[in-house]
C-alpha cells in the first residue's frame, strides 16, 4: 500500500498517462489503496490543474484528457510548443532516438490544449528540413503517434497498405507494437482478417484511422516477446528480389560493427570467416552493404546482381582515369 500521498499522486499521474482510461478498481488495485482514497487523489491532481475525467460503463473510470490550460508541467506556452514540435521532428526520423521521443510525443500531445495545437501544426507546415534520398522512405510523424497510442490502448485500427509489388488493400489490425530498424519504422500487428501476426512498413501505410474499438493484449508468437527480434526475424527470412551472400574473410564479430546488416544475417564459418546475406530488393542498396565490408570476399549472387556490380566498378575505373 502507496501511504505517502505525493509519492501516490505522482504514481497516479503517471497510470493515467500510460493508458487511455483505468477503472478506478484497476487503479485501487495498483496503488494498493481503496475506491475512496483513488477518488479523493483524483480530486486533488483535478485541482493542480491536471484535467482528468470520469467515465461511463462498467464500474466506471478515468482518463486524462485535453484541458483548457497545459497542467503545471513547468512549462510555459511557447516552450510546450516547442518541445512538441522538436519531439514530433525527432519522432520522424532524428536516428538514435527515435522510441523514447516518440513516447513522450504521445504523453505531452494527449493534454495539449487545443489553442496550442494549432500553434503546432501552423509552425511544422511553416518549416521543413533537408532529407537526404539515401536515408530512403520516411514514415510520418502523425501516423507514428496515431499508431503508438493504438498499440498502447490496444486499439483496432485500419489503414491502406502497398505491398513491394505496388498492389494495395484495406487492412483492420490489432496493433501491437512499433520497431525502428535501418531508416524504417515497422508496425507489428495482428491482421483479423488474415487471422494471423503481420509486419507493416508504415511509409507504405496510409488513412490510419482508429476504430475505438479496444480488445485484450496478445502474446507475440516465437522468437517472441520482443518486438525487435520478432521483427529482424521475420525481415531476414522475408522474401526478396535479388539474393546476395557474401563468404568474408573476416571474424563475424569485427564485420557486424562496420555493417547495417541484421545480426541475424550475419553467420560465423569458422574462427575467422563468416558469410554475410545482403538480399535485398535494391540493387543499389546491396551494394552498399557489400561496400561497407570493407575486405575480401567472395560472392554468390544472381546474374543480375554480378551484372550490376561489374557495371558499378566498370563506371568507378572510368571515373578515376588511368593509374
Amino acid at each position: 500500500m502507496t501511504t505517502d500521498m505525493p509519492a501516490r499522486m505522482l504514481r497516479l499521474l503517471s497510470l493515467l498517462q500510460t493508458r487511455r482510461e483505468w477503472s478506478g478498481h484497476e487503479l485501487a488495485e495498483r496503488l494498493g489503496v481503496t475506491g475512496r482514497t483513488v477518488r479523493r487523489d483524483i480530486d486533488r491532481l483535478r485541482e493542480l490543474g491536471y484535467p482528468v475525467e470520469a467515465t461511463t460503463g462498467h464500474a466506471g473510470g478515468y482518463r486524462l484528457a485535453s484541458g483548457t490550460a497545459m497542467p503545471p508541467l513547468l512549462l510555459d506556452d511557447d516552450e510546450a510548443v516547442a518541445i512538441t514540435v522538436a519531439l514530433r521532428t525527432a519522432a520522424g526520423g532524428l536516428g538514435g532516438i527515435e522510441e523514447t521521443a516518440l513516447r513522450a510525443l504521445a504523453k505531452l500531445e494527449q493534454v495539449l490544449p487545443t489553442r496550442l495545437r494549432g500553434q503546432v501544426t501552423a509552425l511544422q507546415e511553416a518549416t521543413s528540413t533537408i532529407t537526404w534520398e539515401s536515408r530512403g522512405p520516411r514514415a510520418d510523424a502523425t501516423t507514428l503517434t496515431l499508431l503508438a497510442a493504438a498499440c498502447r490502448d490496444h486499439e483496432i485500427v485500419t489503414f491502406d497498405y502497398t505491398t513491394r509489388d505496388g498492389t494495395w488493400a484495406s487492412r483492420r489490425v490489432e496493433p501491437h507494437s512499433l520497431v525502428a530498424s535501418g531508416g524504417l519504422w515497422y508496425l507489428v500487428a495482428y491482421d483479423t482478417a488474415r487471422d494471423d501476426w503481420r509486419i507493416y512498413r508504415l511509409d507504405r501505410l496510409t488513412a490510419p484511422s482508429p476504430t475505438g474499438r479496444r480488445v485484450p493484449p496478445r502474446t507475440l508468437p516465437d522468437p517472441g516477446p520482443d518486438p525487435a527480434a520478432y521483427v529482424a526475424a521475420k525481415i531476414a527470412t522475408a522474401p526478396v528480389r535479388y539474393r546476395a551472400v557474401a563468404t568474408v574473410h573476416a571474424t563475424a564479430d569485427s564485420i557486424r560493427v562496420r555493417t547495417w546488416a541484421l545480426a541475424s544475417r550475419i553467420q560465423p564459418i569458422s574462427e575467422s570467416n563468416c558469410t554475410v546475406d545482403c538480399s535485398d530488393d535494391s540493387l543499389p542498396r546491396i551494394a552498399q552493404a557489400l561496400a561497407t565490408l570493407d575486405t575480401s570476399y567472395t560472392l554468390d549472387a544472381d546474374p543480375a546482381v554480378v551484372d550490376y556490380l561489374r557495371l558499378s566498378a566498370t563506371r568507378t575505373l572510368d571515373a578515376t582515369g588511368p593509374a
